[in-house]
């Protein structure tokens, strides 16, 4: 299964304060807007979203259709295609993609420990 570009979601209680001390490990602003309360970091190859006010829990975050500079990939797994897998394989969803439908889309499992993550297809 290609999953796609990795990130880690982070629910913040002061977008400024979390800007603030990611940049001190390195990490600088890659996208997003401090207007629309969410910053997306990126040292190297990794990759945090800051999201203020926006859900609850942290989320692990897959991408597919981008590498990790958010450049669509020519080939990937459609995020369609993936749901179908896990359904086959008897994963249980929390929200899923409607099947029926083709580019932008998502859905979200738990892992056993109920962390969130997102597979979330921009393309």
């Amino acid at each position: 299964m290609q999953l796609g570009a990795f990130s880690v979601s982070l629910a913040v209680k002061d977008l400024e304060k979390s800007k603030e001390f990611y940049e001190t490990l390195g990490f600088s602003v890659f996208g997003g807007e401090m207007s629309q309360n969410y910053l997306i970091m990126k040292n190297g190859e990794h990759v945090i979203g800051l999201f203020h006010g926006m859900f609850e829990k942290n989320i692990l975050t897959f991408n597919p259709g981008w590498d990790q500079d958010c450049n669509t990939l020519s080939s990937f797994t459609d995020v369609r295609d993936l749901q179908k897998k896990l359904k086959e394989q008897g994963v249980k969803f929390d929200i899923e993609a409607d099947e029926s439908t083709t580019g932008p889309v998502s859905f979200v499992i738990s892992d056993p420990d109920r962390n969130p993550i997102l597979f979330h297809q921009h393309v």
